[in-house]
């Protein structure tokens, strides 16, 4: 009873896009955002003001009777004109350079705005006065107004970039209405606009104005640095980083922009980088709700108000944990595959006896007439109902039909699941809700005849953690990443169908071992990022140590990227590398992809590659990071 606001008194976030960069009163929101598609444009055509116009009803939102409505005579806004709009593109190292050596440097997550702050400053000074589109949200100007979808208003000012003196963080410039008058809205009131501003000391955040096209060298690359503070606050700032200790707070940052282009390139599967935003949105969403609520506490909190104050900041603090976890651990550590199968092997029976589950809602003696006399034979009705209950050394035989079963995401003890009939009649599905389909980390497990329809999951359609699992007579109808095969582990692939995968069909890790004897791997890493670069095609292949991959008759066919992927770290050929110091790029790279194939224990015969569109088999070199 004796808390007030002040106990939970945070930074200031919102939805809003620019959360640290900007005034919470004009701030646009999410919906603005750029989107940065594929993980290296500055800008995308959607940052530009809008062209058709939208005309709304509105109420002046200074007027004394907020609740009458105010006829307007004045003349239609013009058309805004065109933003800049660069088309410079960013790589990884490029990025590193300029956040964490050059703007970042030795400064700690408090000192985050100030730096970002003088890096502006810096550019500023080349060029005083210029004209672009001040972007706000629509409610700083409009209330009591439908304004359906519109994402933002954006009038056209002059801005005087010289600093407002006093002003604190975040940085803000002077403003000014300019002619000719222009807006997005063309019924947008010119005086409204200029009450407004002039509530603000016609001042306002300097990330909410966009330079016009046309206004020379230096404007064009003060777009450019106000566009990267930018991308700073979208991609690589959170709210918890000056609210904790940090000792390296570039590193952090590093590590936040290696996840970025992890993302954009498909090194981590959509369905997992997905959960992850919608995880980061609704932990904004809780904070908002917070500082609201904070705000319309007078004085000391009352006990139901404390109470309530705590439960939204618990409910904050705990999404703010598994975004962090995410972080620090799933999104990094080892890719979005690492081991996760805490569930305890049961082992074989102590009566050691060997039982034969049917996973069928009505059993008849059609069904059992080819097993001999002394099979035990156990029923379920549902697919789970039987993983539950086996040992190792059981059989699951599952007749036709449409399967859920979350216990297949840990599969610990040593069992064969067969579908009975036609493969495409015995489908799995997975459950969205989880992060694994089907997990194992058995000695010897066996899937046959089977189609798994991965829905939702994060995680491959398949991970084999340890042990060895064997692949025969299935489809994989994959929505994330393939087959993935840890460090340690054994793959046995024959007679599979495995397509649409995100990632790479089959992905095998350091040290993995994999078999892939007539199967068809097809359509696989074609939603992967707009880079080819980060295509990994059908099969892709981490070295160091290598992993061990024999194929005989497969047809792998129509990937993005090549058919074969081997995955190098960059210093791999180093030392190669400045001894032969030739003008034969492609010479050099055909050496690389020799050395590399002699290297691992790479058998291929008889197989059928085609129509992957960058080749057959192709080295990439690409350092990948563990914490």
């Amino acid at each position: 009873s004796q808390a007030s606001k002040e106990h939970f008194k945070i930074p200031v976030s919102s939805e809003m896009a620019h959360e640290k960069a900007q005034s919470h009163d004009s701030t646009i929101t999410n919906s603005e955002v750029p989107s940065y598609d594929d993980g290296s444009t500055l800008f995308s055509a959607a940052d530009a003001p809008q062209i058709v116009r939208n005309k709304v009803p509105m109420r002046r939102k200074l007027a004394p009777n907020p609740d009458s409505e105010e006829p307007f005579d004045a003349k239609e806004a013009q058309v805004l004109p065109q933003i800049f709009i660069s088309n410079k593109t960013y790589t990884y190292d490029e990025r590193v350079a300029l956040f964490c050596d050059h703007i970042i440097g030795q400064c700690s997550a408090e000192d985050a705005d100030e730096a970002i702050s003088f890096y502006i400053i810096e550019k500023l000074a080349s060029k005083r006065y210029w004209t672009a589109v001040w972007k706000t949200s629509p409610e700083v100007l409009l209330v009591n107004c439908d304004i359906g979808d519109l994402p933002f208003v954006g009038v056209l000012v002059d801005v005087n970039c010289t600093p407002c003196e006093g002003k604190s963080l975040p940085l803000r410039v002077s403003v000014s209405v300019a002619e000719p008058y222009s807006s997005n809205i063309a019924n947008l009131p010119r005086e409204l606009v200029e009450d407004v501003l002039r509530e603000h000391d016609y001042s306002v955040p300097i990330l909410d104005v966009y330079p016009i096209q046309g206004m020379g060298a230096d404007v064009d690359n003060i777009a450019e640095y106000l566009e990267h503070a930018r991308f700073f606050y979208d991609f690589l700032w959170r709210d918890w980083d000056d609210e904790e200790e940090c000792d390296e707070y570039a590193g952090l940052i590093e590590k936040r922009i290696q996840l970025y282009y992890d993302i954009q390139d498909g090194t981590i599967p959509g369905p997992i980088s997905e959960r992850y935003r919608k995880t980061l949105e609704e932990y904004r969403s809780k904070r908002l709700d917070l500082t609201k609520f904070q705000t319309k506490i007078r004085g000391e909190a009352l006990p139901g108000e404390a109470v309530e104050c705590w439960k939204k900041y618990y409910e904050m603090s705990m999404l703010c944990g598994l975004l962090k976890f995410w972080e620090d651990l799933r999104l990094r550590s080892h890719g979005p595959f690492y081991p996760r199968i805490y569930k305890r092997r049961k082992g074989q029976r102590t009566s050691g006896r060997i039982v034969t589950h049917i996973v069928a809602q009505i059993m008849t003696t059609d069904m059992i007439k080819n097993f001999s006399a002394d099979t035990l034979i156990q029923q379920h009705d549902s697919l789970s109902a039987a993983l539950d209950s086996c040992f190792s050394g059981d059989t699951v035989v599952v007749f036709p039909g449409e399967y859920h079963a979350v216990a297949l995401a840990s599969l610990t003890d040593d069992i064969t699941i067969k579908g009975e009939g036609e493969r495409k009649e015995v489908l799995f599905y997975s459950d969205p809700s989880h992060d694994n389909f089907v997990a194992s980390k058995a000695s010897k497990v066996m899937l046959m005849n089977l189609t798994l329809v991965q829905h939702g999951t994060c995680d491959g359609i398949v991970v084999v953690e340890s042990g060895q699992l064997t692949l025969d007579n299935c489809v994989l109808k994959c929505q994330g990443t393939g087959v993935c095969v840890l460090t340690g582990a054994s793959l046995v692939m024959k007679n599979c169908e495995i397509s649409g995968a995100k990632g790479a069909g089959v992905e095998l890790y350091p040290g993995s071992i994999a078999e892939l004897h007539r199967n068809e791997i097809h359509h696989c890493s074609n939603q992967l990022a707009k880079d080819s670069k980060g295509s990994q095609g059908g099969i892709n292949l981490k070295v160091l140590p290598q992993p061990q991959l024999k194929l005989t008759d497969n047809h792998i066919h129509d990937n993005h990227g090549y058919g074969v992927t081997i995955l190098v770290p960059d210093n791999l050929y180093k030392a190669s590398e400045d001894l032969e110091q030739t003008a034969s790029g492609d010479k050099n790279e055909t050496d690389y992809l020799s050395k590399a194939l002699q290297k691992l224990s790479l058998e291929i015969t008889t197989n059928k590659l085609e129509s992957n569109t960058k080749g057959d088999i192709g080295l990439l070199r690409k350092m990948w990071v563990n914490s």
